[in-house]
């Protein structure tokens, strides 16, 4: 289990700021981004401009192999905007 984290345009997207979701402990980020999908399907708006924060560390939605450890904050990020 692992506590997904929504900001900004993610929050409101998911209606949630945060919650606790059952993954696999090793996938991929862009089955990460699925898994989340699957709960908040109005977040596929964004996959293309999305980026991930997994221990305060980015990663770019793809095959990048993710091993994920019981209480890992995983951060959805949206694009941020800014002037």
């Amino acid at each position: 289990q692992v506590v997904a984290l929504y900001f900004a345009r993610s929050a409101e997207l998911a209606g949630v700021r945060s919650e606790i979701i059952s993954v696999p402990q090793q996938l991929t980020s862009l089955q990460l981004w699925e898994e989340i999908v699957k709960r908040h399907p109005r977040l596929a708006a964004i996959q293309d401009q999305v980026v991930f924060a997994v221990r305060q560390e980015y990663v770019i939605l793809g095959d990048q192999l993710l091993v994920l450890q019981s209480g890992d904050e995983v951060a959805i990020i949206p694009p941020i905007s800014g002037g």
